[in-house]
């Protein structure tokens, strides 16, 4: 017997025994108040959770913390009546300021929200600007990414991505920098 086919047959002598899988059913039925678990995620993680009323008051909002000047994309009408930024070439959004968007659900587990390529106008764009506004329905907070894989299910999508939080590392020194992979700031409007 050659020495790699004793490995493989003392492996095979020594597994565990096979365990029933967990019953997934009892994810997400924790008694819990979703907004406020994806709130205290959220920012926990150095995003900001505004809940709101209305469109007018996101825009009351950003006029009032963002610059007057600042390039400001959107693929929501209310936000920008400008779509030419989602069919030209993706470096010309390298001066983007602030992109407002909406979200189709976020997990209050660990305060991702999954985008689509329908919600971002270009893919690039929620990791080029500066700054990133999502807006989520109150209604579309799920508990867990199990629930979240679920709602994706077999959903017709070219691209996709979870998001939580803004861009951040602490690999150079172990200095934390903001911004370094995508948005310096996340505020996640909840409608």
């Amino acid at each position: 017997m050659s020495s790699r086919n004793e490995i493989l047959s003392k492996i095979k002598q020594n597994q565990p025994d096979l365990l029933p899988l967990p019953d997934l059913s009892v994810l997400g039925t924790e008694q819990y108040d979703l907004v406020q678990k994806f709130t205290e995620i959220l920012e926990g993680i150095g995003g900001k959770v505004l809940q709101v009323s209305n469109f007018e008051e996101i825009k009351k909002y950003i006029i009032s913390n963002y610059p007057i000047n600042a390039r400001v994309i959107s693929t929501l009408p209310e936000f920008s009546e400008n779509k030419d930024w989602q069919i030209a070439d993706p470096h010309k959004l390298k001066d983007a300021d602030f992109l407002i968007i909406k979200g189709q659900f976020a997990v209050a587990e660990n305060g991702a929200i999954w985008l689509t390529e329908l919600e971002m106008g270009q893919r690039v764009a929620p990791f080029i600007t500066q700054y990133l506004a999502i807006i989520i329905e109150k209604s579309a907070i799920l508990p867990t990414m199990h629930q979240a894989y679920e709602q994706i299910g077999m959903s017709d999508y070219g691209f996709g991505v979870f998001l939580a939080g803004p861009s951040k590392t602490a690999d150079i020194e172990q200095s934390l920098v903001l911004g370094a992979h995508g948005a310096r700031g996340l505020v996640v409007f909840l409608v």
